[in-house]
Order: C-alpha cells, then sequence, then structure tokens
C-alpha cells in the first residue's frame, strides 16, 4: 500500500464512527489503516472492530498520550507515505486522493503536504490563513523567511491534514510523546520537518476539525502546557541548519511571548517572564505579542485574566 492512516484513540466512542466513516469514504483506495488504542475506558474499539470491511489493524496499548500513539502507528506503518487522523475529527472523500496527487505533482524531494480545513463550527478556513502569509505553493525555508510565517505554519500543520513521507517523519525521531504531553506534540516535530525539509501548502479545505469535541487545554478553558520546543529547544536546535539559526531564534521568541501572554492570563506572570527573558533576542519590540506580554509578564496580567474569565469571556489567545 502506499498510505498509512494513522488514528490515535482514547476515549472518543462518541466521535470515533464519524472518523472511520470517513476514511471509509475515501476516494484514494491504495491505504491501511492503523488504530492505536491508547488505554481506551470506553466502547471506542468496539466500534473501530465493527469496521471490518476496512483494511485496519487495532493496536492496544496503555495510556501515553497522543505523541505515543501517533508513534506506535508510524512504527507499524508500511506505507510510503503516512497519514494521520484524530478519532474525532473528518475528512472530506478527496482528502487523500488530492493529497497524494499533490505530493507526487511535486516530486520526492518534497517532504510533506499539509492542507486546509474547516473549523467545526466556526467553519473558518482559507481566507483566515491567506490574512497571515499563507500561499498555495512550496515553502522552503531561508534566511530571509519571515519569522510570522513561519510561526503561521507552525499553527496550519494539523496531523489531520498533513501527509508525509514516513522516512522523514521517523529521521526527525517522531511526535515528542514524554510525560504524556497532550499539547503541540506535534508541532515540536513539524518545526524539525519544516526547518529542514521542502513542504507543500495547500489552502484548500480537505478536513473537518471539531474542536467542539477537544479538551479544555485545546479550547483554551483551562491552562495549556507550555510547548515542547521552548521546554527542550536543544532539540530543536540540534537540527536546525546554521544557516536557519538566527530564524529559528526569532520563531522561539514569537512562541515565548504568546506563551507568557497566556501564563499571565491564568495568573502565572513569573514563569511567562522568565520564558521571555529564556528566548530573548534583538529587536523583540518588532516581534507579535511583544506589547501584550509587556501586561502579562506582571501581576496586572493575572489579574486582568481573572477578571475576564469571571465575566464568562472565551480566551483569546489562539494556537
Amino acid at each position: 500500500m502506499r498510505v498509512s492512516v494513522i488514528v490515535p484513540l482514547f476515549n472518543k466512542a462518541p466521535y470515533i464512527e464519524r472518523a472511520l466513516s470517513s476514511v471509509a469514504a475515501q476516494t484514494y483506495r491504495d491505504f491501511e489503516l492503523i488504530v492505536v488504542d491508547d488505554g481506551s475506558t470506553d466502547e471506542g474499539p468496539r466500534i473501530v472492530e465493527a469496521f471490518n470491511d476496512l483494511p485496519i489493524h487495532l493496536i492496544r496499548q496503555e495510556n501515553a498520550g497522543p505523541g505515543a500513539a501517533r508513534n506506535r502507528g508510524l512504527e507499524l506503518a508500511q506505507g510510503e507515505l503516512v497519514a494521520f487522523l484524530d478519532a474525532d475529527d473528518e475528512w472530506l472523500p478527496n482528502y487523500l486522493s488530492e493529497s497524494v496527487r499533490l505530493l507526487g505533482e511535486h516530486g520526492p524531494e518534497v517532504a510533506a503536504i499539509t492542507s486546509g480545513y474547516f473549523q467545526h463550527p466556526a467553519g473558518i478556513s482559507r481566507k483566515m490563513w491567506r490574512a497571515r502569509g499563507l500561499q498555495d505553493r512550496v515553502v522552503r525555508l531561508t534566511p530571509s523567511t519571515s519569522s510570522k510565517l513561519v510561526t503561521a505554519l507552525l499553527a496550519y500543520m494539523s496531523p489531520c491534514t498533513t501527509i508525509a513521507r514516513a522516512e522523514v517523519l521517523r529521521r526527525g525521531g517522531g511526535f515528542y510523546e514524554r510525560d504524556r504531553c497532550m499539547y503541540a506534540e506535534d508541532a515540536h516535530l513539524w518545526l524539525k520537518v519544516l526547518l529542514n525539509e521542502a513542504v507543500v501548502v495547500n489552502l484548500e479545505p480537505l478536513a473537518r476539525i471539531h474542536f467542539e469535541a477537544s479538551g479544555p487545554t485545546q479550547t483554551r478553558r483551562a491552562m495549556r502546557p507550555v510547548e515542547p520546543f521552548l521546554i527542550h529547544p536543544e532539540e530543536i536546535e540540534n537540527v536546525c541548519p546554521p544557516y536557519l539559526r538566527q530564524l529559528l531564534s526569532r520563531v522561539l521568541a514569537i512562541r515565548a511571548l504568546k506563551t507568557a501572554c497566556v501564563l499571565g492570563y491564568w495568573g502565572r506572570w513569573r514563569e511567562g517572564r522568565n520564558l521571555v527573558r529564556r528566548f530573548r533576542v534583538s529587536g523583540a519590540w518588532r516581534l507579535p505579542y511583544y506589547t501584550s506580554s509587556l501586561v502579562c509578564r506582571t501581576p496586572l496580567g493575572g489579574a486582568i485574566g481573572k477578571l475576564h474569565r469571571m465575566l464568562g469571556a472565551d480566551q483569546a489567545f489562539q494556537r
């Protein structure tokens, strides 16, 4: 088979049938399906077993988090290409066919293709990403690439909408899986890929991501963890080509400023202040989130955040 489809599953019984039905509806048929049950305690695995008309392999393991589940699937994958679908999301019927076609058109030097998606129930996709500088094209980072563009690419590259060459992901060490990481375990890997490979950006929406089914840290109803690439930046720096190190420093600085805003909002302004200090770069005042982080890195940030939550307002900081 050409493509290995990997679905991590943990207590998603209300949604897994929808996800697998979207795989069954694909117009492209040269694939295997690997569902990694990450220690579910609900009926999800039983629902998976009912899909006996698919070339499906159900693998069970103790709960270790989404990164570990995807890595288990990546370890077992037989396909040249790997595609990931979260158990609460769904693909449009032409997702695999369009992705494989576009990846093939650009040749083996391109490592991955990442496509657009509809945010359910909001429905936002292409227009928002164009506003952030993304276009339909092959992207290979250079020293002159905008750090804002790289941070937009990191936000755009969802596992559910990215198909990659298996060997590239294995070479990058797979998804971050330590400490049962639940946030940005994918971005840790995508940043390594972007620094070293060419990636096709396709703005056509080919999937639906169901944010209403996500956990509280993903929907900003609770404090999210700090991104792994900010906790262990040395892992990214070690694989970064020398000519892109300055660009990487500015990308990490932007994400540190943004995360400092989130930390301050939840009253952890000291951690936010220390994070910004750790990733200080020259001319930081020009970077996104710098001004808002000035407030969030003080006790005032925590007070504003507390008032904001008391009034029932939604968290403003998106991925």
